[in-house]
């Protein structure tokens, strides 16, 4: 007996069942069966599920004489289903990988629930994905399995039948079933919430719901839509079906005002969308709204008044007062944002005008504002920067500007500035150190006597500034021109080694001065001890005698949406107990890269990657200029090379890093495991790569970067504290270095020979200038 049995009715989705079945099979979790029912569907989904069939054993093809509808194709796949849990899945959505392991694992731990309630997210036709907005219902905290009652919010969830993991034994016994026509999961989903003795839920988006741009059935004008009166007589006389028996479960008594709400609130959503309704059934619809209301109406029902008055108006049929009402509201709503977009352009107007008398007044010299990309909290290079000008020049009073949400990050003694206020504008008017690590405030005017230092976002591996001209797929839309008046005002280029001044001088052409010193952000690495190491596994709850992998990969340029190239919760279980991954998604991700919790461990929204990379053992990432911050750590850095030759395409990077790698490189997850199980990320080899690709790329990481600008830009010294050599530092040591790690005794295929980890670290091997030895700063036209 399997565990799932995954049941997907087929009608019409020959485009999209591919994507559906494909995201089944795919599953980390094999233990189920995948029922696919074709429901008498012209096109051919019926030859789509045989070709998996025949390729797949768990994989059984059921089919119907006719088309029935979703309902009876279900009732179809429940009837020859044999698993533990019954999951429903339209064949035009998909599952998220890993999602059975998610499910499998909260029903584990929470005893085997009658009913399982996981999250879903909208996937639309231009590739945005949004989440389920009601997603705060699913919370984990609490008791858990629990009952309906305990947790009525539930309800407000969408009605569906794919959000939903049902014990098969529960729905025999109870004799759920689906009924026929449109809006089927309504008489299915109120009946199983409300009947089930135990409930649980899975804070985790396990389903892809794919919004189609055209020939939905919930986006279909049609006569069907008015099944939806039929559907709730039947939600209703289950619930008076229980009346006939005292003391059963649920409570009619309880359950009928909110009903009554959910389905006034359905009617209305029905009513109002103009893509359900034909404009000739508006006013049968709206007749039979009223009988139902009036015929299933609690009086009394507590309920907003906004929301009492919709009812009212829908129960009374005033159709004409209705739309009267909604005509009104519609004309505030955008009385409202004109009235908005017109105080918006006075109060821009305003800061313009407040922008230019403030430039008027006299420059302050004991003043610097510091921001980072995003206006994000307190952090990166200009957080190092504001850090040392506290400490080496404290006469300058620093100020940090960000949204407020990260106003906490900021430490005390630093003024907190919200960008676009007056405040924030007299600061970059009148402060005399202005430091950035991406394009300074659009309106800015650079003032004589004022020092703009670009810090930059880290050394560069792909293509940045002019280069992506020719790239438009990573270019986003990018103003070049405007991206030159930028680099006009710039002083100061904070560079990390002689590859990225290089780089800097070419894509950012300018008169500005380089700051050959290191890269600040990276001091923090190098001044921790192992008891700042020990202290912040323990906050991440680490535990002792883990090796932790970082896991961050870079944004993808060419793809419209980002997805995890990893099934991470198969990589650790292939690994085993003693390896966990801490999983942090690019800025631009827009969504963690994994549950958290467990031994896949989401930190997306830790506010300190330096934090992360002292905690972990091992870094995994493809792309991202985290690599080279890491390698000044000296620790083990895994290059997960998916998709080579479609990110050089679309970005193009400087170098071949697979000629020349900070350590092991694997081309897909197999080889990834294999490298951790074999022990090759740790193993003599990857030490010497990565000691080649320190000399490389960490010459000035001595700790002692921000110190040197500091000392360069404010207090003008030119004899500037020498750099430690690679040979003297003493970063802090890993957890794992501290104590042998012995290769597994793992049953992963062998790593393939791969021409890059062939490589012999050899430096002339790749195609980059030698380091120089520390010297002054280096301007652009001296360069030339």
């Amino acid at each position: 007996m399997p565990r799932f049995s995954v049941i997907v009715p087929a009608y019409r989705v020959q485009a999209y069942l591919h994507a559906c079945l494909e995201s089944v099979l795919a599953q980390s979790y094999p233990d189920f069966e995948l029922i696919v029912v074709d429901d008498g569907s012209p096109d051919a989904c019926g030859a789509i599920a045989d070709e998996f069939a025949a390729l797949d054993p768990r994989v059984r093809v059921v089919r119907l004489p006719r088309n029935e509808g979703l309902g009876p194709a279900r009732n179809a796949g429940m009837a020859r289903a044999g698993g533990d849990y019954l999951v429903f899945l339209d064949g035009d959505d998909t599952l998220t990988p890993g999602a059975l392991r998610a499910v499998a694992d909260r029903i584990k731990e929470t005893g085997g629930p009658d009913v399982l309630v996981y999250d879903y997210a909208r996937t639309y036709w231009t590739g945005e994905t949004v989440r389920n907005q009601a997603a705060a219902h699913l919370t984990e905290q609490g008791p858990a399995p629990f009952r309906l009652t305990d947790r009525p919010g539930l309800l407000k969830l969408l009605m569906v039948a794919w959000n939903k993991a049902v014990r098969r034994e529960f729905a025999e016994r109870e004799g759920l079933t689906f009924p026929p026509g449109y809006y089927e999961d309504t008489p299915w989903t109120y009946p199983v919430l409300m009947t089930a003795g135990s409930v649980a839920t899975l804070d985790r988006v396990c389903v892809h719901y794919r919004q189609r741009r055209r020939g939905s059935i919930l986006g279909t004008p049609s006569e069907r839509h008015l099944d939806v009166f039929d559907q709730y007589d039947r939600v209703f006389a289950f619930l008076e079906s229980r009346e006939s028996r005292p003391g059963t479960h649920p409570d009619p008594a309880r359950w009928r005002p909110l009903l009554y709400r959910r389905m006034a609130d359905h009617l209305t959503t029905v009513y109002t969308r103009p893509d359900r309704l034909p404009r000739s059934l508006r006013a049968e619809f709206l007749r039979r709204a009223r009988v139902h209301c009036r015929r299933y109406r609690v009086p009394g029902a507590p309920a907003p008044l906004p929301v009492r008055l919709r009812h009212a108006l829908l129960r009374l049929g005033l159709r004409r007062t209705y739309a009267a009402l909604r005509l009104a509201s519609a004309l505030r709503r955008r009385t409202a944002n004109g009235t908005t977009a017109l105080l918006n352009a006075v109060r821009a107007g305003a800061l313009r005008l407040h922008y230019r008398v403030q430039r008027c007044l006299p420059l302050r010299a004991d003043r610097a504002v510091f921001a980072v990309e995003g206006n994000r909290g307190y952090g990166r290079d200009p957080g190092a920067l504001e850090e040392a000008f506290r400490r080496l020049a404290p006469h300058v009073r620093t100020a940090w500007a960000a949204d407020p949400a990260h106003h906490h990050t900021v430490p005390p003694g630093t003024r907190r500035l919200t960008p676009g206020t007056a405040a924030h504008w007299t600061a970059l008017a009148r402060s005399r150190y202005l430091v950035r690590d991406s394009a300074f405030d659009p309106g800015l005017l650079r003032r004589r006597g004022q020092v703009l230092v670009q810090t930059q976002a880290g050394t560069p591996l792909k293509h940045m500034g002019l280069d992506l001209q020719e790239r438009p797929a990573a270019a986003h839309g990018t103003d070049f021109a405007r991206l030159l008046r930028d680099v006009d005002s710039w002083d100061h280029v904070v560079s990390a080694n002689r590859h990225s001044t290089l780089t800097w001088e070419r894509v950012h052409p300018g008169d500005w001065t380089t700051l050959e010193y290191g890269q600040p952000r990276t001091d923090v690495l190098q001044r921790a001890t192992a008891a700042d190491v020990a202290r912040l596994r323990e906050t991440l709850g680490i535990p002792e005698g883990t090796v932790a992998i970082l896991y961050a990969p870079t944004h993808r340029d060419y793809r419209r949406t980002q997805r995890a190239a990893l099934d991470l919760e198969r990589v650790v279980r292939r690994l085993g107990p003693r390896f966990m991954v801490l999983a942090r998604a690019h800025p631009r991700h827009g969504g963690p890269l994994a549950a958290s919790g467990g031994r896949v461990l989401d930190v997306g929204d830790h506010p300190h990657v330096e934090s992360l990379c002292l905690a972990s053992d091992a870094l995994v990432t493809d792309y991202s200029s985290l690599m080279f911050d890491y390698a000044g750590l000296d620790r083990p850095v895994v290059i997960h090379a998916a998709e080579p030759e479609a990110y050089e395409a679309a970005r193009g990077t400087y170098f071949d890093l697979r000629s020349f790698p900070p350590g092991a490189i694997a081309r897909d997850e197999d080889e990834l495991i294999a490298v951790f199980a074999g022990g090759d990320w740790h193993g003599a080899r990857a030490a010497r790569l990565r000691a080649a690709f320190r000399e490389r790329f960490c010459p000035y990481d001595d700790g002692r970067a921000a110190d040197r600008v500091v000392r360069r830009v404010v207090l003008g010294e030119t004899d500037l504290p020498p750099v430690v050599p690679l040979a003297a530092r003493r970063p802090a040591p890993s957890a794992a270095s501290l104590g042998p790690v012995a290769p597994l005794p793992s049953a992963v295929p062998a790593l393939r020979a791969d021409d890059a980890n062939a490589a012999t670290g050899d430096p002339a091997r790749a195609p980059l200038t030698t380091v120089p030895q520390p010297a002054g700063p280096r301007t652009v036209t001296d360069s030339l």
